[in-house]
């Protein structure tokens, strides 16, 4: 299994161009010219900083590909905590989408991508919290674990860990952790568990990275000393692939498409700065690697295999990279004979795919279905070819994780095609796909992976792979594919994805919170999904005995494998406010499959599966709601309309172009999405028509959008400017600055239980200036801040109301936060028939 994970941590990527996530490399002669200059270097830089997006792919893409320095990010979090511009996922399954763009990103710009345990748990203030919920001490060993494991000759931060408070306290608290690891990697008593898998390793050097956000503007940057910074002009042009280094950078950057990132490539001079922060001062200040042999020479016997890469390099045909095969295979040889297991182990992987590539050598594993359950036979269907005159012949193919070999003896001659079928029989074992950090419990702030090897592994761990070993010029090499599943599509053409590992039987309750206002019973749908064909069994939906539910099971039987049908459960609350799981549970051959499979599915990323418990949170809840009539506008994405569908209301999504008077005039209230108006170009044509809703007698609820950034400078009828406000406590302590608002009492009694439980924040970005017209409700601030105020405003407009809000609607509806449902149905059911006052800013 070892050397299954190392091979994934080791697939050398070129940087340079694009492709669907699955689909295999197909490099250009420039390209394969490249990776055989990259195999004689011998120096390794690691980035870090806190979140995917912290990194700065200009250096990265510089450092991979300028220096030909093997080059990895450390993103301590896969940046669960942040917020999701292409779809409704969030927390977990927001992080599986970060990983993925990050993976793909690191395609791009060269790198290597690795992570620790930390939770992304949302926005910090300081690092003393952050350190405090993550938990600092495993934190702290998964830096120093992926230190030694990549040993990197020098270390550069992202940000800066003398500056606290003064930056998101994720940010701080990763470089603090990397200044604090320096000199505990090398001592043998640190972690000492580590020790039978890796070896200690001592980093040369450590820098920040500034720029001139560090310092608060660029003019102050730049008037800024910098005489003892090692200064890199990054802003290079690659001849032989047509692009400069930004262009490439941008391209990596813009892969981290559910932030936002989207970035436009530059072109011409530009200057990277590193300040050191340990370690010895270069000689040569503006050389990252200076004083550093990185040149095979730091191996023992590694020289000679320098001087035949060099000869390799300097003979190397672009007409017929195939010419350098010979001493390719040489120097696979020497390298295979090697002591060193870390260069040996990186540059073994490295050649063999620049072999592979000087001869055109294509070598594919293809599974006939993308699905297969444990103890199933898969069919595959085999390819290699070689295009080139070099000859080859394909010896056997090695199966796993059964390790079955399965001679062949089949000469590969040049362009001749050879395919062939394989069956592997699955062990009963094998583990379904999925993330392997959410395989096990999880808490706030971190991740639980108990397997020492498998922390910073970026992917999913793919266990089913084929093995061609294939004879060159009388050695014979193991060339590893995983296992893919690939077809067709009329508009697309050729698309990948990965052979998944699945349950015999899914199951899912479709509504992850299930709303009871009232004793009244409800009919609850639950989906079961086949993983195999012709299967049989029981589904039952499990809940405390408080909650009747009727029948107590139901027979189900699916033909086909993939076959979904959904079934319902009459489910009746008890009397008094009660919260309970309900679990469905599938009993096939007396085995119980509790598992809910979702599907992640975006065009820029690797289809993910993800297997979680098949559960949803009943609550009986003390809820009165009026029968209003709700048109929702989406912004950034969010589940908000699933939420106030469970409260009864009957909710409309409508498109921004859809926006007319006649369009709203059935409806009582409208409500923005999250960021709609940093998002929906759209609207800010629109809010005379929705401001005319609203002094009409109807009522406009705008969710929270971050400051500076909106469509429009008037998203609300009177005066009000958003800020960087927030607060991160979600027990804060609130006050209520207007308790005889209608708001906080009608249709429910709000009182402070409302917001208990309440999930990762209670609320961000709030307006900090607004017109008197509007009256602030409650008020809280998180320890040894100032009361913020800008929470929930309401403002009569007409006979109407406006709403804007920066309580965190999003995330506490989705999590069945009692009191966030309250507090939303008041908002909703608002009624003033009186004129507004005239608008006046506040001083």
């Amino acid at each position: 299994m070892r050397k299954i994970q190392i091979q994934i941590l080791l697939i050398f990527l070129t940087g340079i161009s694009i492709s669907f996530a699955q689909q295999p490399q197909k490099p250009s002669s420039v390209e394969i010219y490249n990776q055989i200059k990259k195999l004689n270097f011998l120096g390794s830089a690691l980035y870090l900083a806190a979140h995917p997006d912290d990194e700065n792919t200009r250096l990265i893409s510089y450092m991979a590909n300028e220096m030909n320095a093997r080059t990895g990010y450390l993103s301590l979090t896969r940046g669960d905590g942040g917020q999701n511009l292409i779809g409704p996922q969030l927390r977990e399954l927001l992080g599986v989408i970060r990983t993925q763009e990050l993976i793909e990103a690191r395609k791009i710009d060269g790198g290597e991508q690795f992570f620790s345990r930390a939770n992304d748990f949302g926005y910090s203030k300081n690092p003393d919290e952050t350190l405090e919920i993550w938990d600092k001490d495993k934190v702290l060993a998964d830096v120093v674990w992926t230190i030694r494991k990549f040993q990197p000759d020098v270390i550069i931060n992202r940000f800066d860990h003398r500056s606290p408070g003064t930056t998101h306290g994720h940010h701080t608290s990763s470089a603090m952790l990397s200044v604090e690891s320096f000199k505990l990697t090398n001592d043998p008593k640190i972690y000492p568990e580590q020790l039978k898998d890796v070896k200690p390793w001592q980093v040369k050097r450590l820098y920040f990275n500034p720029s001139w956000w560090f310092y608060g503007s660029q003019e102050k940057f730049d008037a800024a000393n910098k005489s003892k910074f090692t200064k890199l002009e990054t802003g290079v042009y690659y001849n032989g692939i047509g692009k400069s280094n930004q262009e490439i950078a941008a391209l990596s950057r813009s892969r981290h498409q559910s932030q936002g990132f989207g970035s436009t490539g530059a072109r011409g001079q530009e200057t990277e700065y590193l300040e050191l922060i340990k370690g010895d001062e270069a000689k040569n200040l503006d050389d990252l690697f200076d004083g550093i042999d990185t040149s095979w020479n730091r191996v023992k016997n590694g020289k000679p295999i320098g001087d035949l890469i060099t000869t390799i390099i300097s003979k190397y045909d672009f007409s017929n990279p195939s010419a350098s095969i010979p001493d390719l295979v040489k120097a696979y040889i020497m390298i295979e004979a090697l002591e060193d297991d870390h260069w040996k182990s990186l540059k073994s992987a490295a050649i063999k795919n620049i072999i592979a590539s000087c001869s055109g050598l294509y070598l594919e594993a293809v599974a006939t279905e993308q699905e297969a359950t444990p103890g199933s036979t898969i069919r595959l269907s085999l390819e290699a070819i070689n295009r080139s005159p070099v000859d080859m012949q394909l010896m056997s193919v090695t199966s796993l994780p059964d390790n079955k070999n399965s001679p062949q003896n089949i000469a590969l001659k040049n362009n001749n095609d050879q395919k062939f079928n394989l069956q592997i029989q699955l062990p009963n074992t094998i583990e379904y796909t999925q993330p392997y950090w959410l395989k096990e419990k999880a808490t706030i702030g971190m991740y639980t992976v108990s397997n020492q090897e498998n922390i910073g592994i970026p992917d999913i761990i793919r266990q089913v792979k084929v093995v061609f070993n294939i004879k060159i010029r009388g050695v014979e090499i193991p060339f590893e594919r995983t296992v893919v599943y690939k077809y067709n599509d009329g508009v697309k053409g050729e698309m990948y994805n990965f052979l998944d590992i699945v349950p015999e039987v899914t199951t899912s309750v479709l509504e992850k919170v299930l709303i009871f206002g009232s004793v009244k019973s409800k009919m609850i749908p639950v989906k079961v999904r086949a993983g195999k064909d012709n299967i049989k069994g029981k589904l039952q939906l499990e809940l405390p005995k408080s909650w009747n539910v009727s029948p107590k099971e139901i027979a189900f039987s699916l033909d086909k494998k993939g076959n979904e049908q959904i079934f319902y459960f009459e489910v009746t609350p008890p009397l008094n406010p009660e919260e309970a799981v309900a679990k469905s549970i599938a009993i096939v051959d007396n085995k119980r499959f509790d598992k809910d499979l979702t599907i992640i599915d975006y065009s820029h990323i690797t289809k993910q599966m993800v297997l979680k418990p098949a559960e949803s949170k009943c609550i009986r809840i003390d809820l009165k709601t009026n029968g209003d009539a709700i048109a929702y506008i989406m912004g950034a994405g969010d589940e908000v309309p699933e939420s106030l569908a469970q409260m009864g209301y009957k909710v409309t999504i409508i498109k921004p172009e859809e926006i007319t008077p006649e369009k709203l005039d059935s409806f009582n209230v409208v409500i923005t999405g999250v960021r709609a108006y940093n998002t929906v170009n759209a609207l800010a044509n629109k809010q005379n028509i929705l401001f005319n809703f609203v002094k009409s007698g109807k009522n406009m609820i705008v969710q929270y959008n971050t400051y500076g950034k909106t469509v429009t400078d008037q998203i609300a009828p009177y005066p009000l400017k958003i800020s960087n406000d927030r607060v991160t406590e979600e027990n804060a302590k609130v006050t209520f600055l207007a308790p005889n608002h209608p708001i906080l009492n009608t249709p429910n009694k709000i009182s402070s239980k409302d917001f208990e439980g309440w999930t990762q924040e209670q609320g961000l970005y709030y307006p900090d200036q607004y017109d008197p017209a509007f009256t602030p409700i409650i008020s809280s601030h998180d320890k040894g801040e100032s009361p913020k105020n800008g929470a929930l405003l309401v403002a009569p407009y007409g006979k109407g109301y406006y709403i804007y809000t920066g309580l965190s609607f999003f995330r506490e509806l989705p999590e069945g936060v009692a009191g966030a449902y309250r507090l939303l149905s008041n908002m909703i059911s608002l009624k003033q028939p009186i004129e507004a006052p005239k608008p006046e800013i506040k001083k």
